[in-house]
């Protein structure tokens, strides 16, 4: 079975930050110390976890800032190596430990079992880890808050795809979950449509935690993968007033339109988008703060110049909400503190509050998959001993109008 190892490699590391500072943007990717490995399928960890053999696994940016070097030294040790990376996963359940619980899903019908066809939940709360009794955080069921990553009888790991004994999706020889990991994917949902399900579970977390209202003026930054999902989310789950998108290229823009967006415009013309809609004023000494500005601001970026952006385009008062994953940002912040503004991050996904009730977010980011047709943004699929053209593929996915890349497992060969 074949597998894509990321080793940890200090001299090879090293390496992978300097050809990314020296890329910059421009170049793609670096593979750091990834390699494609015969491995045996990883070990069931105990009862209730599952095996699951993967279909398609999406690339995600965290994905590619792990291998270029370029993540927050954070997360050093909330991993555990080797891992296999991969962590948006469409498969099919095939051995299961016995003695779980048979949990049945919530959007699915029935229980998870042999044959079944599946999403992962990526993060690893304290069930998984056999943590009794659950955190404060895991307990409420905001497993994305979860206290004890590093902790249980398996190895440190924030998620599936970054813990040496799960394994990941980027393997034919498949992964192991808990049964409260896996989540059953409707008869209607293509393969396609699934793989999108893990990164607008995201983008729902967000919208539902930006204490957006049906009034408000939302400016989203960035249009890929997690940027689009989030327009998606809004339009889908809270229906704001007006939903303003900044995008770097026409594909990007066209399908932020399909999708909801009242103007999608390049990333320079979105404070100027915010401004009109608003009826605010530049300021003349700091062309880039407005004196009002849209109400919830949706980082989807997570760099220096987003957050600047960011903060100089939400009113006094208003939300910075950081849904892409940052790294070492620097940014003057007199602008959050004079104008009292909330800035919030929103990490992966747990129980959210919809309608009332209390929901899980795979359940609403399959209705967002599903009412918006999430799979046409699937734009290439590469089987994984093409990883080098996949990877450089996802690094310049924006370049070459792509969105979402992914690898499939079944070997079906590029989708052009």
């Amino acid at each position: 079975m074949k597998a894509l190892i990321f080793e940890r490699n200090l001299p090879r590391f090293a390496a992978s930050r300097l050809a990314s500072g020296i890329a910059g943007s421009g170049k793609g990717v670096s593979l750091g110390p990834l390699r494609l490995a015969d491995v045996d399928p990883p070990e069931l960890p105990g009862p209730g976890w599952h095996r699951v053999r993967p279909r398609l696994a999406g690339i995600c940016g965290s994905d590619l800032a792990t291998l270029d070097g370029r993540s927050s030294r954070y997360f050093e040790h909330l991993v555990s190596f080797p891992f296999v990376p991969g962590h948006e996963v469409v498969g099919v359940v095939e051995e299961s430990s016995g003695n779980g619980e048979g949990r049945h899903d919530e959007y699915g019908s029935g229980a998870v079992a042999a044959g079944s066809r599946v999403v992962v939940e990526a993060v690893i709360g304290c069930v998984p880890r056999g943590i009794d009794p659950p955190c404060e955080a895991c307990a409420e069921g905001r497993v994305g808050g979860c206290e004890r990553v590093a902790f249980g009888h398996i190895a440190p790991g924030l998620q599936i795809g970054y813990c040496k004994d799960t394994g990941g999706g980027w393997s034919s020889a498949g992964l192991v979950a808990h049964e409260t990991q896996l989540h059953l994917v409707p008869d209607e949902l293509s393969d396609e449509d699934a793989v999108m399900v893990e990164p607008t579970a995201c983008a729902v977390h967000a919208v539902l935690n930006a204490n957006v209202r049906p009034s408000d003026t939302v400016a989203v930054l960035g249009a890929g993968t997690l940027g689009l999902a989030t327009v998606a989310a809004l339009r889908s789950l809270i229906e704001p007033a007006t939903v303003l998108v900044g995008a770097k290229h026409p594909h990007q823009r066209r399908f932020a339109s399909e999708l909801g967006a009242d103007a999608a415009v390049a990333p320079d013309q979105l404070a100027r988008a915010v401004r009109m809609r608003s009826r605010s004023l530049a300021d003349s000494e700091r062309p880039r703060q407005l004196t009002g500005g849209a109400d919830v601001v949706v980082d989807c970026v997570g760099s220096s110049e987003s957050l600047r952006e960011s903060l100089g385009m939400v009113r006094p008062r208003g939300r910075v909400v950081l849904v892409g994953m940052p790294g070492d940002v620097r940014v003057d912040l007199a602008a959050l503190w004079h104008r009292e503004v909330a800035l919030v991050g929103a990490y992966a996904y747990g129980a959210e509050q919809s309608g009332g009730a209390s929901r899980q977010t795979f359940a609403l980011a399959m209705e967002v998959v599903s009412a918006c047709k999430l799979g046409r943004l699937v734009s290439a699929r590469y089987p994984i001993d093409r990883f080098e053209e996949a990877l450089a593929h996802a690094g310049a996915a924006g370049r070459r109008g792509a969105v979402k890349i992914v690898f499939d497992l079944e070997k079906r060969g590029p989708k052009r």
